[in-house]
């Protein structure tokens, strides 16, 4: 398929979206997927190394991504925020209370468990742990959903029942995988004990969606975090008219219209997203453009792109718009927070583009801060059948560089200040 032809899909799904408007595979069962579990070993060499990354990387020593491989020190900070996370403490304290004792060992485990960076945005291909919400009844699935909610902001959780809802609309449209793509397949786990006053977190890990979020005293970590569609818009069934991910693309875009001809030679890696003008690890179906995904919690990533420093102040005023897009998952307070320490080091952070800036043509944009990494990527048909990169299919990552991802640099910090570095026992 030419990029022609794929934004004159992208158009028709844009100006007229139906189930007919999206390109369906005629054979399906094409990936090895049953029950919610992607079997790598039936797959062939790239893409089974590729989807299996969050696997084999898990329990690596963490380091964070970092510009060579190093943690710059001094970035984050322990800090009262005077907002004690009460409603999200007892939403989790109901919820493990609910579970029947043999739920709750693999339901919740220790704050210092590998498991929390055990995930995949695609498929898992190994048993997770953690209670998967497609297995309890409405009312347990509510007080799992409950304290998710608590500890977002509501557009943080609208995002996030959107992508579980288009996961659904994806199983209705291709009529496939039917066991695997459903609005609660994903997995949900709490670390810690919550009512402890210790830090303590969650996780919430399936398709197209992976959140941690960790609560060190008063401050709240929201990183990593993966939110995807594909498609972005329910055209047909149950959920019709559901949609996700509009603002992180409309947002790109103004921010890019606001670059000008000359600062392309410093921000602009690539006029299209054609396998042919990207470098070959970038052109693949499977990470597409993301260097941040799944598996990669050590990446050394040095800038690229233009330095903010650069940027007239309306050119940076959007960049901060974009940004606040993504931020804003969080509740208010802690979503300030971020963004003071966002806007603090502001003209340290680069910014790339790939692709065109019209209506209909896909994109990847990067944000990358000395603490915040932002990733938006258009990709090509993983269930559907478009060969090239559309606007109708987007992965979103956000990550805290230089070591703060899982909240792993200001747990350090607690350790240090009030259990002389190591875990207290009961936090185990």
């Amino acid at each position: 398929m030419s990029e022609h032809q794929v934004e004159e899909l992208a158009d028709s799904v844009r100006t007229d979206p139906t189930p007919a408007s999206f390109p369906l595979r005629t054979q399906k069962g094409e990936l090895p997927i049953v029950d919610s579990i992607l079997y790598a070993d039936l797959l062939p060499a790239v893409p089974a190394f590729e989807l299996s990354a969050g696997e084999r990387h898990y329990r690596e020593p963490f380091v964070g991504i970092t510009e060579s491989g190093t943690p710059r020190r001094g970035l984050y900070t322990l800090t009262d925020t005077g907002l004690r996370p009460t409603q999200a403490v007892a939403a989790a304290m109901t919820y493990l209370n609910a579970l029947q004792p043999h739920e709750r060992l693999i339901g919740q485990l220790p704050m210092d468990s590998p498991e929390w960076r055990l995930w995949t945005n695609a498929v898992p291909t190994w048993t997770p742990k953690g209670m998967r919400l497609e297995r309890f009844n409405d009312e347990r699935r509510a007080l799992a959903l409950r304290v998710i909610e608590a500890s977002l902001s509501p557009e943080g959780y609208s995002s996030v029942r959107a992508a579980m809802r288009l996961n659904a609309a994806l199983g209705e449209l291709v009529d496939d995988y039917r066991d695997t793509l459903t609005e609660f397949n994903y997995w949900f786990t709490v670390f810690g004990e919550p009512d402890s006053g210790a830090p303590w977190g969650w996780q919430l890990m399936g398709h197209h969606l992976d959140l941690h979020c960790v609560f060190v005293d008063s401050q709240v970590v929201f990183a990593p975090v993966f939110i995807g569609a594909e498609p972005t818009v329910a055209v047909a069934g149950p959920h019709k008219g559901v949609r996700a991910l509009d603002d992180e693309t409309q947002r790109g875009l103004e921010f890019r219209r606001a670059l000008t001809a000359d600062q392309e030679q410093e921000f602009l890696l690539s006029a299209t997203l054609l396998p042919e003008d990207l470098p070959a690890e970038l052109a693949g179906p499977w990470n597409g453009r993301h260097v941040g995904g799944a598996g990669c919690d050590n990446l050394v990533l040095p800038p690229e792109g233009i330095k903010v420093s650069r940027l007239t102040k309306d050119q940076k005023d959007l960049l901060v718009d974009l940004l606040r897009v993504y931020l804003d998952r969080m509740p208010q307070v802690h979503a300030a927070a971020k963004l003071d320490q966002v806007v603090g080091h502001l003209d340290e952070t680069h910014f790339v583009w790939r692709g065109g800036h019209d209506d209909v043509a896909p994109f990847y944009y990067r944000v990358h801060s000395p603490v915040l990494l932002v990733e938006y990527d258009n990709h090509p048909g993983v269930f559907l059948a478009n060969e090239e990169a559309a606007r109708f299919h987007v992965h979103t990552i956000v990550r805290e560089p230089n070591g703060n991802d899982y909240a792993m640099n200001l747990l350090a910090q607690h350790y240090e200040r009030h259990h002389g570095g190591r875990m207290a026992h009961h936090e185990r």
